[in-house]
């Protein structure tokens, strides 16, 4: 019969993750929390010079490694113009729409550390003032950040230290249901932060020991691009990216399998590494569905832009409404958390 690790801690800890701010620019806290996990666990790290977090965990074979990644850095903003009405225009940071953030409260972190609270509205918001309030185009123009201060200018909002390039976070509104789903803000990509920590802990406390040394990158810039394209070994084989399956029309990513990724806009995925995955799967009763994400890039597809001679792969757990209000299933953490676990114990793709 099929085991698994504890879906309860699993879920525990992407609330604690997505409870941290990380807009990607802005990630220390979050890559530290992560770093005194692994360090609890006895695991050695250290961190790149972009920020982000390396794991290395020997294995009989160190003349062939493997990397897995997962990013902690997420959408966000920053603080583009302070109006002269005491209101803040914003930047965004990352790929997404305005109009998945309208209602959201958020934080406006200040140079000096200092936080302030807000809420994102529409300009145009009160309908019994604006007669365009439900059809005005929802646009950096329009929308605005409502400080919880009593600033009525610019000056006043300059005398409590914020300033334009101050880093906005969203509120992740992270709720577990008893039937086992999870909904949040951030579940790109913190729900497989928390998989691969997982992972990591089962494997020391089973005491596995892996087939090839096995890295594990905690990237911070992926969803600005460039998050994983470096700091891969050069006996690294195989890169497998544990990122999200997206749903929409036409796909079929659900929140209650692994999907496994075929291609994404920047091409293909490794069809031996793909058709590996797959064994995986089928071998231990694992659920999964196949997919194309059709507007999607991953840090294993920008190592491959970046040059390096890998063979490349991306899962993830099925979320729902990517880049604004998520939600999964912990039927779907489990199936990656079982997928993760057998691959990083099985042989190599003969490529």
């Amino acid at each position: 019969m099929t085991t698994y690790p504890n879906v309860t801690e699993t879920k525990r800890l992407i609330k604690e993750l997505v409870s941290i701010p990380s807009p990607s620019g802005n990630t220390g806290k979050v890559i530290q929390f992560v770093e005194n996990y692994l360090r609890d666990l006895g695991v050695e790290t250290k961190r790149n010079r972009k920020g982000g977090l390396l794991a290395s965990i020997p294995g009989e074979n160190n003349s062939e490694h493997r990397m897995l990644t997962a990013h902690v850095d997420t959408l966000g903003a920053m603080v583009k113009e302070i109006k002269p009405s005491g209101r803040l225009k914003l930047d965004l940071i990352g790929g997404f729409r305005f109009n998945a953030m309208e209602g959201e409260y958020c934080k406006i972190e200040t140079a000096s550390g200092e936080t302030f609270t807000g809420t994102i509205l529409m300009h145009q918001t009160s309908v019994h003032v604006y007669k365009d309030a439900g059809k005005a185009e929802r646009n950096q123009e329009n929308m605005e950040i409502r400080i919880d201060a009593k600033v009525e200018s610019l000056k006043d909002v300059r005398a409590i230290g914020i300033e334009v390039g101050d880093f906005v976070s969203f509120d992740p509104r992270v709720e577990v249901t008893d039937n086992g789903f999870i909904k949040s803000r951030h579940l790109d990509d913190k729900a497989s932060v928390a998989i691969l920590l997982q992972l990591i802990k089962r494997l020391k406390e089973e005491k596995i020991t892996l087939p090839y040394t096995t890295h594990f990158l905690i990237s911070n810039n992926e969803e600005i691009g460039y998050g994983g394209n470096s700091n891969i070994t050069p006996e690294t084989v195989e890169y497998l990216a544990v990122d999200m399956g997206a749903m929409g029309d036409g796909q079929t990513t659900d929140e209650y399998t692994v999907s496994i990724c075929a291609k994404d806009s920047s091409g293909p995925y490794h069809y031996g590494l793909r058709k590996n995955l797959i064994a995986l799967c089928e071998a231990n009763k694992i659920g999964y569905k196949v997919d194309i994400y059709p507007f999607y890039g991953s840090d294993a597809s920008a190592a491959i832009g970046s040059g390096h001679d890998i063979v490349h792969g991306l899962i993830g757990p099925g979320i729902d409404a990517s880049h604004a209000y998520e939600r999964t299933h912990e039927s779907s953490l489990k199936q990656t958390e079982q997928l993760v676990y057998h691959y990083v114990q099985a042989d190599l793709v003969k490529y």
